[in-house]
């Protein structure tokens, strides 16, 4: 019966070597090391031992299973005729996938497997990282990644073996499904070594590291880890648009000015009002980081143009709020929310000293918005109806006017009037008129999404349906409401 001992080479440092690993490769005249791209390896020789490594291996197989068995079996073959030990790279029970398969397969070989307790790289990250083992962690070899990994874990996760920038990029795409692209993870390099480093990168970034090698590593904080304990930033995006606007980034993104993005800050603006009245907080989510990345991409351009950083919006929008807020951030106090109203629109005429009452509101805002604020702007000046009897009066005159128009012009005219008295009317109801419309959309879309349904279901055709039948439908689904 052969006899395989199995020591670990420590992480890097050959100071972490056990003394029990450097007795039992002295003792053997079997040394087999899965690599000898390790630096311990060189203290290995200056002891004078002689050993034959696996690093060929990994030229001829075609994939790191394969590879991971071809190294078992050589080994308890070797361990067949010969007290064998085999070494490798940390510690022989962390992220090792051949001595997972020689303890699984030595049976059946008749071999006995002893394996020496060693020190793992994961021991130093906990303490580079200040990470306690305890709160859980999760240690995965890339080459198993996609297999096991099928969301987003509730511990912490360290991915080892990241060879190459191959294996980080197929490690980048499997945890992007899960984490998203720009999830801050720490690139772990040469953990133990004089060079020695751990740095955060945004996730998408990960194979496009120059340093990555045989020593690399990397962390993935777990979701909850990052909402109870990470402190909020914006760094990750920012970086990831300077890459995307850079040369060598993506060439519609280089191509755009405040101009061109005005219609997506617009659309963003919508989609995240339609997440609201949906009440969807996973799409609202989504939808806010689409807005979101519009201001970065404007503040990009900015800097770039040397106008203004997206630290600069940051720290304005800051100094802003303190200011106007002084009964939060100084001595004043106030009675009630509409004093506090009050006083913001005191200070901002102050900040701003744009002239008239009606002055601030941009040209650009949408009909329906601008009706709303230039009539708020007038109201704050007792420019208003006294209560919403006369609105309701004012709505019904408008109305009347424009059954009576008898030319385009006129009842062009006489429409945006009525239009403006109804947001008048929304304004004294204390509903928001935007909000209101984009309710109505959504109800038809759903009403007439119903119908459509419907006459699919029946083989029947648009052209084929009567208006009575239609608006039979139609009350169908309103009734499903």
């Amino acid at each position: 019966m052969g006899k395989l001992t199995i020591v670990g080479l420590g992480p890097g440092n050959a100071d972490l070597l056990t003394l029990g690993a450097v007795k039992a490769m002295q003792e053997t005249s079997c040394l087999l090391l899965r690599t000898g791209r390790h630096p311990t390896v060189a203290e290995l020789e200056g002891l004078g031992l002689s050993f034959l490594t696996y690093d060929e291996v990994y030229e001829t197989e075609s994939s790191f299973e394969a590879v991971y068995q071809t190294i078992t079996v050589d080994v308890l073959r070797r361990a067949e005729t010969a007290d064998v030990v085999y070494a490798v790279p940390g510690s022989p029970v962390v992220a090792e996938r051949t001595v997972q398969m020689l303890c699984e397969q030595a049976p059946a070989w008749n071999i006995s497997v002893e394996v020496l307790p060693g020190m793992s790289f994961v021991e130093i990250l906990c303490v580079r990282l200040g990470l306690d083992p305890i709160n859980g962690l999760t240690v995965l070899d890339a080459a198993d990644l996609e297999r096991v990994c099928c969301g987003a874990l509730p511990t912490g996760l360290v991915v080892t073996q990241v060879y190459n920038r191959q294996v980080a990029s197929d490690v980048k795409l499997t945890l992007m499904e899960h984490y998203g692209d720009v999830y801050p993870v720490e690139l772990v390099n040469h953990l133990g070594l004089a060079d020695e480093s751990v740095r955060s990168i945004p996730l998408c970034e990960l194979d496009r590291q120059q340093d990555i090698d045989h020593l690399t590593s990397i962390y993935v904080p777990s979701l909850q880890s990052r909402t109870e304990v990470q402190p909020f930033e914006v760094d990750a995006l920012t970086e990831v648009m300077a890459v995307l606007r850079s040369p060598e980034g993506c060439v519609w993104d280089r191509q755009q000015d405040h101009r061109s993005l005005r219609r997506y800050l617009l659309e963003e603006t919508y989609e995240v009002l339609e997440a609201i009245e949906k009440d969807d907080m996973e799409l609202l989510c989504e939808e806010l980081g689409d807005l979101l990345l519009q201001v970065v991409f404007h503040a990009r351009i900015a800097e770039e143009n040397g106008r203004f950083s997206m630290q600069e919006v940051i720290d304005g929008v800051v100094d802003k709020m303190v200011r106007r807020h002084p009964h939060v951030f100084g001595e004043i106090t106030v009675d009630d929310a509409a004093e506090v109203v009050r006083n913001w629109e005191r200070i901002k005429r102050e900040e701003k000293n744009r002239g008239g009452v009606l002055a601030g509101v941009p040209r650009e805002f949408p009909a329906l918005l601008k009706a709303c604020k230039l009539q708020g702007k007038a109201a704050k000046v007792g420019f208003d109806w006294p209560d919403v009897a006369p609105v309701w009066g004012k709505v019904d005159e408008e109305l009347q006017e424009l059954r009576e128009a008898a030319s385009e012009a006129a009842r062009e005219d006489e429409l945006g009037d009525a239009l403006f008295a109804m947001v008048n009317l929304a304004r004294f109801l204390q509903v928001e008129p935007e909000t209101a419309l984009l309710k109505a959309c959504l109800k038809f879309e759903r009403r007439f999404g119903f119908i459509e349904k419907q006459l699919q279901e029946k083989g029947v055709s648009w052209e084929q349906s009567s208006l009575t039948e239609l608006d039979a439908l139609w009350n169908a689904a309103k009734a499903l409401e």
